[in-house]
């Protein structure tokens, strides 16, 4: 049974650490610019990838800093992810993170991690997480890709019409959701 809480963060008003700059660095940032493009994002590593250098230097909120990973690197973020091929960095990491109850995400050892990257699907304003807990990221991003695909173009509009119809709407918080419920209802049974 899958326990993680899914929950979506305003990466753009926390701040993240990435420790190593080579692909799986590159993936770890790609990722959160991608569904962040505001996100503030330190990676620390000896070396850097030329995709990674390639991806940080179009995003004003990304800082390289190119030396050995040093634990006081932890002081001034939220969350760190690790992406190095030093199996005994991420656990002494992993360890200090715990200690100071912050979130850590060790590439390819999920028994180390506190949350996982999903696969994510938008349109729009619409987000979809998607999670294997873990055990199959390449079904996650098949289910991306095919939910990628079934959703319509019109997603965005969707969503702007129901916000404007919510807005409008009279009385308590049930009734507001029953009528939303009816109207989306109504939506949904037009597509069959």
């Amino acid at each position: 049974m899958n326990e993680m809480f899914p929950i979506f963060i305003k990466m753009s008003e926390i701040s993240t650490l990435i420790v190593g700059g080579g692909n799986v660095g590159h993936e770890k940032l790609a990722a959160i610019l991608k569904n962040s493009p505001n996100a503030v994002v330190t990676v620390v590593s000896t070396t850097f990838g030329e995709e990674l250098l390639d991806l940080a230097k179009d995003f004003s909120a990304v800082t390289l800093v190119e030396r050995p990973f040093e634990m006081s690197d932890l002081e001034s973020h939220h969350i760190v992810l690790c992406a190095t091929d030093s199996y005994e960095l991420h656990v002494e990491i992993q360890k200090e993170c715990n200690k100071r109850k912050m979130l850590v995400n060790v590439a390819d050892t999920p028994p180390l991690c506190d949350f996982y990257l999903g696969s994510v699907v938008s349109k729009g304003d619409l987000k979809i997480g998607i999670s294997t807990n873990g055990k199959s990221p390449t079904l996650a991003k098949r289910m991306r890709e095919f939910l990628e695909d079934a959703l319509p173009s019109e997603t965005q509009q969707l969503l702007d019409n129901l916000k404007g119809i919510r807005d409008s709407l009279k009385g308590d918080f049930a009734d507001k959701v029953k009528q939303l419920n009816d109207i989306t209802q109504q939506v949904f049974d037009k597509k069959e």
